[in-house]
């Protein structure tokens, strides 16, 4: 089983690189297994180019110790590891410096819900944390990056808001795969940058009608959705 989550993690992170969203050894991706026990993420600081299933490590998500693998996992490890031990269904993570989500995430703000693309895949605008604290920073600084995305999601549904900017930082992106997780992060890109363009018309642009977001996000997901093939 890890070893199947190894190929489809290792793609994924593969795909990550193809998709434009990351430069250098920037992102990382990460899987979850079938009986939440075990991570599976990129090793930290590998280039992309040459990587195999082989290279990604295997860490516990209860304390985060390295089960299987020669290298070290990514920097930002115990940062998907909050988000998986308190988003239940999220199965797959993702971390870039996209370009125009990590501008929305230095600039402190929320990415509004401006049209139905962006109702199509997230059912309200794209949440920013909070800063961090000196003390946070210092102390535990990834495993307190999570935390302060749990707390921001306090009153909001993960599964519905896959993703989630980190306030002087960047995005962050899940999925019920990681493969999922890889497209929600391209989608928050585009999101970012279609924002970015229409303030850039229209700096007094508003956010569409609840009515309009909900049935845009309502056909494409839920009980009632009715969009693409059964």
């Amino acid at each position: 089983m890890l070893n199947e989550l190894k190929k489809a993690v290792c793609e994924a992170n593969l795909s990550l690189a193809d998709s434009g969203l990351v430069i250098d050894t920037w992102g990382n991706v990460s899987g979850i297994d079938a009986d939440r026990r075990n991570v599976v993420i990129k090793p930290s600081g590998v280039p992309y180019k040459g990587m195999e299933p082989r290279h990604m490590v295997v860490v516990s998500l209860a304390d985060g110790k390295v089960v299987e693998g020669d290298l070290k996992p990514s920097s930002d490890t115990a940062t998907h590891l909050e988000i998986y031990r308190n988003f239940a269904g999220v199965g797959g993570v993702v971390h870039t410096h996209s370009l125009f989500a990590t501008a929305w995430a230095q600039a402190q703000r929320a990415i509004p819900v401006l049209g139905t693309t962006h109702a199509d895949y997230f059912n309200g605008p794209v949440p920013c944390t909070r800063e961090m604290t000196a003390d946070e920073i210092d102390r535990d600084y990834e495993a307190n990056t999570g935390k302060v995305i749990i707390e921001r999601f306090r009153s909001l549904n993960p599964l519905h808001l896959p993703g989630v900017l980190v306030a002087g930082h960047g995005p962050f992106a899940w999925g019920q795969s990681a493969a999922q997780a890889v497209h929600n992060a391209i989608i928050l890109e585009h999101l970012a940058q279609l924002a970015s363009c229409t303030l850039a018309l229209a700096a007094n642009a508003t956010p569409i009608a609840d009515a309009l977001l909900n049935k845009h996000f309502g056909r494409k997901h839920g009980p009632g959705s009715y969009y693409g093939q059964k």
